[in-house]
């Protein structure tokens, strides 16, 4: 089985260089056209199931890649089924949502400077979430959604978020936490995973098609 692991579209907070988590921002209009034009690329893929997260930015950039899509039925033909899933909302930055990540980055003092430059020693704000409770719910969704599909379908989508998508592709790829940031994920980056007697393998990490 084959699996494309997707970031959603731009919003207007990822332009502004802002965290998000898990505050609901809808795509902005540029951000749906990436999904567009993705989708175009990925025209001759075939999938027949999606899982998504509840957020509406997810949600959005799920269904333009699913515009126009079906699958066989006995004589007929449906949507793909588009699934959500609450474990793939994006990683929670507690009281440091909306905040500027590029100062975050840039000022020691700052919350979530180690998250940024030392995850392996992040300890996060009030009301935020660990790295080790994000690998856990991304590993829960896999092992008990994904991972029993593999008899049933060849080829599915997930779309989700930067920090979740990382967190699914990086124990795959036996990346440690220390390097958790490596992998390329702009707006609308798909990484290819497969799944094959019951082990899942990195396929391709990162691209986009939009460039």
């Amino acid at each position: 089985m084959i699996i494309y692991l997707m970031r959603h579209g731009e919003t207007d907070w990822n332009k502004r260089g802002c965290f998000q988590g898990q505050i609901d921002v809808p795509l902005n209009d540029y951000g749906r056209e990436l999904a567009r034009i993705t989708s175009e690329a990925l025209k001759d893929v075939k999938f027949e199931a999606a899982f998504c997260s509840p957020l509406i930015r997810a949600v959005e950039t799920a269904e333009i890649m699913l515009e126009g899509r079906e699958v066989p039925e006995g004589n007929r033909h449906r949507k793909v089924p588009l699934m959500i899933d609450d474990r793939l909302k994006e990683f929670d930055f507690g009281a440091e949502d909306g905040s500027n990540i590029a100062q975050m980055r840039s000022d020691p003092t700052e919350s979530l400077y180690y998250l940024l430059n030392d995850p392996k020693h992040y300890v996060p704000p009030e009301g935020g979430e660990t790295l080790e409770e994000v690998y856990k719910r991304s590993s829960s969704f896999m092992e008990e959604r994904i991972r029993p599909l593999e008899q049933q379908y060849e080829t599915i989508l997930i779309v989700a978020h930067g920090v979740m998508n990382r967190s699914i592709i990086n124990p795959i790829a036996g990346i440690p936490v220390e390097d958790f940031w490596s992998i390329q994920m702009r707006n609308c980056t798909v990484s290819i995973l497969s799944l094959q007697d019951g082990k899942f393998h990195v396929e391709e990490k990162g691209r986009i098609y939009y460039e």
